[in-house]
């Protein structure tokens, strides 16, 4: 498992962690609940630190609905065994279609 992914996972028992010893602490009226905010600031600082880390040493995770590393070789593989593909230059994108014909194409200027 990506050592980032773990430490994004363990933000939410690390936070319960803290308060449950925050709540201990206030019932042996040791600290309480107005003096211990510093330790919240810090421990979020401690993982966002350590969620850089991981995230320096290893690079960015690879999320679902990404390609994935070896899909180029799949495309090859499908190209070379005689399956048609369409031309990249076909496929559009965009949530709009591109228009083919424009007054710039058109000799009289859209006027007919």
């Amino acid at each position: 498992m990506n050592r980032y992914i773990l430490i994004r996972r363990l933000r939410g028992p690390a936070f319960l962690l803290l308060v449950g010893v925050n709540a201990l602490l206030a019932q042996a009226n040791i600290l309480g609940w107005s003096e211990s905010w510093p330790f919240y600031l810090i421990l979020a600082g401690v993982l966002l630190l350590a969620e850089r880390a991981a995230l320096a040493s290893e690079g960015y995770p690879q999320y679902p609905g990404m390609p994935y590393a070896g899909a180029n070789a799949a495309g090859a593989a499908q190209t070379a065994a005689g399956q048609a593909t369409q031309d990249a230059s076909s496929t559009e994108t965009a949530l709009v279609a591109k228009r083919h014909q424009g007054f710039d194409n058109d000799a009289d200027g859209g006027q007919q």
